[in-house]
């Protein structure tokens, strides 16, 4: 991987605004508890095809973090799976090259789609940026892949902590500007009232097939959140090749904010 090309942290895109960041527990909380209310809305949600989707967790997380999000998916007819590599410490050598056998693995046949959480969502992209004729789509979750500067999120002292597990030229990834177009469909789900990573982050210039979608959640909140649930299920259920930018179905259009 190329050194990153590290620029000022700008005016525009700061670290989210200490009130968000020290409210991230109790709206998580609060969250959680409309989403075990909302299960009836859910079950409208466009059902599976059974393809193979990889769901990836966030910094400092284990695949219990993404645990309901599999469960739904694998309700709807998907065959999900975690990472299976217990602790996500960052991008260190054992995961790097974990993720790469585990995408061959599971891509044996068919395309898998990849869903990522916060830094599991950078992962995501990276390995479609590697290996885009093994994923047939990737979401990611208020996951700042065009971040520039670590000061743009919460967690920048425990990315630095562990920064010495890290393989070579992993502080951040190149630039977004620099790179060449993303190679298969991406849906950026992301929220203005996100309390760890600067949302301007977690989006990119819409393109053909690509596309950013705002939400309404916490950052820890995005796998229990219905609209976001409700959301992935709409992206997954897409038939291969027919992509088309989301639109929230009738009677559910509040729930999603004006960018």
């Amino acid at each position: 991987m190329p050194e990153p090309v590290i620029e000022p942290v700008s005016e525009r895109d700061p670290a989210p605004g200490l009130l968000w960041y020290l409210t991230e527990p109790t709206r998580t909380a609060v969250g959680i508890g409309q989403f075990a209310a909302s299960r009836s809305l859910l079950r409208a949600a466009p059902s599976g095809d059974g393809h193979t989707v990889l769901v990836l967790p966030g910094l400092g997380t284990t695949d219990a973090m993404t645990a309901p999000l599999r469960k739904f998916l694998a309700g709807l007819g998907y065959d999900v799976h975690g990472w299976g590599l217990g602790l996500n410490i960052g991008p260190s050598v054992g995961v790097v090259r974990g993720m790469r056998e585990l995408l061959r693995e599971l891509a044996v046949g068919a395309k898998v789609s990849i869903v990522g959480w916060s830094l599991g969502g950078i992962f995501a992209r990276e390995l479609a940026r590697e290996h885009p004729g093994m994923v047939r789509q990737v979401i990611t979750l208020g996951s700042p892949y065009a971040m520039t500067d670590l000061r743009q999120t919460r967690v920048n002292p425990v990315y630095q902590l562990l920064a010495r597990f890290y393989v070579a030229g992993a502080e951040l990834p190149p630039p977004e500007h620099t790179r060449p177009p993303f190679p298969v469909p991406s849906t950026s789900v992301y929220s203005k009232s996100d309390g760890i990573v600067a949302w301007q982050t977690c989006i990119s210039t819409p393109a053909t097939r690509q596309e950013n979608v705002a939400v309404n959640s916490s950052h820890l909140g995005y796998g229990y959140n219905a609209t976001v649930l409700w959301l992935i299920a709409d992206r997954l259920a897409q038939r291969p090749n027919r992509w088309r930018p989301f639109t929230p179905p009738p009677g559910m259009a509040r729930m999603f904010p004006t960018p």
